[in-house]
């Protein structure tokens, strides 16, 4: 996945086009992810035994794979996500532009 849990992305179009945040999920059988702070929405709750705050909640919802891009920590910029081969063996993801490496 060119997207993993607690990578700092942004968003690429959309109303929170140009918005930064966390990673907090990703769902990679439907191509989703759900950025902590972005693509808010308000849905109607009814209380119930877990949730006992009822009425007008707001919740992160999960936006495609296809509208977020990586931040490469040098650029600081969304990136194009690249792969490279350690001699160690192990597979590294690198920005497409400065081929610094995003794994740490």
């Amino acid at each position: 996945m060119r997207v993993r849990q607690n990578d700092t992305v942004v968003i690429i179009s959309g109303r929170d086009r140009d918005k930064r945040g966390k990673v907090q999920s990703v769902l990679p059988k439907k191509g989703l992810v759900v950025v902590e702070g972005l693509n808010m929405v308000k849905r109607h709750q009814r209380p119930t035994a877990m949730m006992r705050q009822a009425g007008i909640i707001q919740k992160e919802a999960p936006l495609p794979l296809a509208r977020v891009m990586v931040v490469c920590p040098r650029c600081n910029k969304g990136a194009r996500v690249g792969y490279h081969t350690l001699e160690d063996g192990r597979k590294v993801r690198v920005c497409r532009k400065c081929k610094e490496m995003i794994d740490l």
